[in-house]
């Protein structure tokens, strides 16, 4: 189990370039942030029950600071692909991104609105790309299949994936979305993770696909 979590949260990193090391505080927003803060889903949007709370990066750490490192992958690159993608981008500072997590019992969404807009076609032919590749934690270590492969139920213009690794003949998958919205862009991922003591259930994909396009729509409304 100690080694599908490490496994778990390196797929994790590979879409969390502004995820980093947060915090979830009190603050008040700048401009752009206040544009964002503005547009981001609340607890009010969602529905009862659910777990949530904003997330605030610590200034002047790196991207993904605090997560385990990227692991080796065959072919070279996969297993940081996407975050590659979106570092090459990524706009930084204050007000660049607000982000925010959603617990339910059966998953963890994080989601991030950006105050750029993502390159989804660098972002697709990465994950073409890397449909098939093996990640090892040292070059000595066996390798562990790992598969990209597009979900469908996003709108027309977004990419969704479920990335599935198979550790011990055992599969685990996690998932993720990306859409531009006008001159902001979102970006989300979902990993199951069961907790009985929140209320509200979740089905993934589903429950991911719901949360994407319900922040999509309040940027498109605000």
């Amino acid at each position: 189990m100690a080694g599908r979590g490490r496994v778990t949260a390196a797929l994790g990193a590979t879409v969390l370039v502004v995820a980093g090391c947060g915090s979830t505080v009190a603050g008040s927003a700048t401009w752009p942030g206040a544009t964002l803060e503005r547009v981001a889903l609340s607890a009010a949007d969602l529905p009862p029950g659910v777990q949530f709370d904003r997330i605030v990066e610590r200034p002047g750490l790196p991207d993904s600071a605090g997560t385990p490192p990227s692991m080796l992958s065959r072919p070279e690159g996969c297993a940081n692909a996407l975050t590659n993608v979106i570092a090459e981008s990524a706009e930084r500072g204050p007000g660049s991104a607000a982000k925010y997590s959603v617990g339910y019992d059966g998953a963890r969404i994080v989601m991030t609105v950006l105050s750029w807009r993502l390159d989804l076609g660098k972002l697709e032919a990465a994950a073409v790309r890397c449909a098939n590749f093996e990640a090892f934690f040292d070059s000595r270590a066996q390798g562990i299949p790992i598969t990209t492969t597009e979900l469908g139920g996003v709108e027309k213009g977004a990419l969704a994936y479920q990335q599935t690794m198979q550790l011990n003949g055992s599969p685990s998958s996690v998932y993720m979305a990306f859409i531009n919205v006008g001159k902001l862009a979102l970006f989300g991922i979902a990993f199951p993770t069961p907790d009985p003591r929140i209320e509200a259930k979740a089905s993934l994909p589903q429950t991911f696909l719901d949360v994407v396009a319900k922040q999509a729509a309040k940027i498109r409304a605000t």
